[in-house]
């Protein structure tokens, strides 16, 4: 009975040694986990000595380059580490073309064809881009392949009613309530409509659902980050679903930051000149020279908070724009005409000045609408005023 014992207690140990020897084996034969990226390019139809740059993207921010070096032989090479896989635009050339990419601790490589346009601007565009050796890259992809479909849906409601369009859109620039009555009665124009209230509420639903997927992990506030162009305290509560290893993450941060940025009471403004609809630079000390009270309002066309509190900035310009109170707005939108035309629709009274990306920044606008209201010694006093709280506050401050 000891002489069985004995065999198996003898085969347990042989079994034992196989097991750690295979695991060692394994251990041998795995591939090691990188733990910094290479980046290489191979770009054809492109000249030798344009500049190439590795720039931080999903950030809302202008961001500066991390590395540069120029093309050889239609080729180049960045090197690095990261905590964790993050969105970068490779640009080339004097930022005339780019292309992007998720970059993670790997060997990628980059191949396309490049050509300058012969226009004005000699921007660079790239066909059969292929990026390999960066799974979160695929992955990306991935997720965002439902983009397509959008863009065609877009392009289909829209197929038959580009010159009602226009016709509508040039009503309401001049301001020709009774054409664009006429036109929004049209049956044809009634179908456009709720074609597009269907397409955006799908470009909503999608975009939540996609986030949400994501909760858990960093990718959900990436996908935030890249979905929204710009903020707005509509989108606190997506944040929070959010768990605290993706609050924690680098997007997460990032979000984090957009949304609830760090407070400027209690800080002086510097002047500033900006652009108006007419082209004139104008510097906002001169525009509040005199005033006791400045709202210095951050907005947007496309921002429909920004624009559903417009007419409560005209009652309060209205009330106290004769006891020293002015209103200084500037919007950050990207496409000047679509300011323009806004401005066309809203009739604001007051300046109205067009952002060079270094004003907002200035004021840290991470959100909007974003509001600052600054005394006559250009101390900002308070923030984020809007309806009833700036009533309160104007009436508070006038009876000082």
């Amino acid at each position: 009975m000891k002489a069985i014992q004995n065999k198996i207690v003898g085969l347990c140990i042989c079994l034992f040694m196989v097991s750690i020897n295979i695991q060692a084996q394994k251990k041998k034969t795995a591939p090691a986990q990188s733990s910094s990226y290479t980046l290489e390019g191979n770009i054809t139809g492109l000249t030798d000595g344009t500049a190439v740059k590795l720039i931080p993207g999903a950030t809302h921010s202008s961001e500066l380059p991390v590395a540069e070096t120029a093309l050889k032989d239609g080729k180049f090479t960045f090197e690095g580490k990261l905590k964790e896989p993050r969105f970068f635009y490779v640009v080339f050339g004097k930022n005339k073309g780019n292309i992007s990419v998720m970059v993670e601790n790997s060997k990628i490589k980059i191949t396309a064809t490049g050509s300058v346009s012969d226009n004005e601007g000699e921007w660079i565009s790239f066909k059969n881009v292929v990026i390999a050796g960066s799974k979160s890259h695929d992955y990306y992809l991935k997720q965002t392949a439902f983009k397509e479909e959008l863009n065609n849906d877009y392009a289909e409601y829209h197929k038959g009613t580009e010159e009602l369009g226009k016709l509508y859109s040039d009503a309401r620039v001049a301001g020709n309530k009774k054409v664009m009555d006429s036109i929004a009665n049209t049956p044809e124009w009634k179908a456009f409509e709720v074609k597009e209230k269907a397409f955006f509420a799908k470009v909503e639903k999608t975009t939540l659902d996609l986030i949400a997927k994501h909760k858990t992990n960093w990718w959900g506030p990436f996908f935030m980050i890249t979905q929204y162009s710009y903020f707005t305290p509509e989108q606190k509560p997506i944040y929070e679903q959010f768990s605290p290893a993706a609050k924690q993450s680098y997007y997460g941060q990032v979000v984090d930051k957009d949304l609830n940025p760090k407070s400027l009471i209690g800080t002086s403004i510097a002047n500033f000149g900006l652009k108006d609809k007419d082209g004139k630079t104008l510097n906002a000390k001169d525009i509040v020279a005199g005033k006791k009270y400045i709202l210095v309002d951050f907005w947007a066309s496309w921002c429909a908070p920004c624009r559903k509190e417009i007419p409560n900035l005209k009652t309060a310009y209205t009330e106290y724009s004769n006891k020293g109170f002015e209103i200084l707005s500037i919007s950050i939108d990207s496409d000047e005409k679509a300011w323009q035309k806004a401005l066309g629709q809203e009739n604001m009274q007051w300046p109205n000045l067009y952002d060079d990306d270094k004003v907002s920044k200035a004021f840290n606008v991470k959100t909007i609408p974003a509001t600052y209201l600054v005394d006559s010694k250009g101390v900002i006093i308070g923030d984020n005023l809007r309806g009833a709280e700036l009533d309160a506050k104007l009436k508070e401050l006038m009876k000082s």
